[in-house]
């Protein structure tokens, strides 16, 4: 009977901590919705440069909150792209309501995901942005789950951002730990992980350790990761995400914002609350 007892408490405490996240940040957002998706804001952020202002060549990684409730437990990601003397962006992204889930577009590379502002996560330019987006066409024909979406645990839009990151040497990027589904490895057991020095097992992302020179170390409990960054100096809360003194993502050294733009270590709490109506909104991450 002491063993059920101390199970249970052991098992109370862990759904409380995983959850407290979460649940805070519905408490300050109030409940409330504010709209449909439909009429939400889908404006660019500025974050990133015009192509008048950038020739060479860009490669953006970015992450907003997920629509409504959804967003109180994680993000969707996408990665922008532009070539070398091109006149506009490209944007590639999983979404969950076609039949082919993959897209890449032309677009702006910073728009708001349905009223929730994007942070950038990682920043590469010239040369290094060159060779990513020369193999990014050829991975992305790749990924293994082109028709598939499963908003938890995975594959999902985070799952696509980080199965593309593990393909391309030049881009190493560390996900947040609350970007749900990029700990999903399908079939596998054991990867490596999308910052590149490290490794990750994980168990058809309902439970995984990662362990990482970017990442810090991460534990994965159906879903929501907590952890600490020893690199970044900072700690890893399930929901609220990674709050850090320092970002290990690569950034430019002459971007005047890349403290505001550091990748979500300072994570943006505000959550998007627009109403989900039909299968348009399936997608949670």
């Amino acid at each position: 009977m002491r063993k059920i007892k101390h199970c249970f408490i052991g098992v109370s405490l862990t759904l409380a901590l995983l959850l407290a996240g979460p649940l805070l940040l519905a408490a300050c957002a109030g409940f409330q919705d504010s709209g449909s998706w439909r009429t939400a804001d889908r404006s660019s952020a500025g974050l990133a440069p015009t192509p008048e202002q950038e020739q060479d060549a860009v490669v953006q990684v970015y992450g907003a909150r997920a629509f409504n409730w959804r967003g109180y437990f994680s993000l969707h990601t996408w990665i922008s792209t532009k070539e070398a003397g091109a006149s506009s962006y490209y944007v590639h992204e999983v979404t969950g309501w076609r039949h082919y889930v993959v897209q890449s577009r032309p677009d702006d590379p910073d728009r708001a995901w349905y009223g929730s502002r994007p942070q950038l996560i990682a920043d590469f330019r010239g040369e290094q942005a060159q060779k990513i987006i020369e193999q990014l066409g050829e991975v992305i024909e790749e990924y293994p789950y082109p028709t598939t979406y499963e908003a938890w645990p995975g594959p999902n839009s985070n799952t696509f951002v980080a199965w593309v990151i593990r393909q391309i040497p030049e881009m190493e990027v560390a996900l947040p730990n609350h970007a749900v589904g990029k700990d999903y490895l399908g079939n596998g057991v054991l990867t490596e992980v999308p910052g590149g020095s490290g490794y990750q097992f994980s168990l058809g992302g309902y439970f995984g350790v990662l362990a990482g020179v970017r990442e810090g170390l991460e534990l994965n409990i159906l879903g929501l990761s907590l952890g600490i960054n020893p690199l970044g100096l900072g700690i890893k809360l399930p929901g609220i995400g990674e709050l850090a003194l320092r970002n290990t993502n690569p950034m430019p050294l002459s971007e005047p914002d890349a403290a505001e733009t550091a990748g979500l270590k300072s994570s943006d709490t505000r959550v998007t609350h627009q109403a989900c109506s039909d299968d348009t909104c399936s997608n949670g991450r």
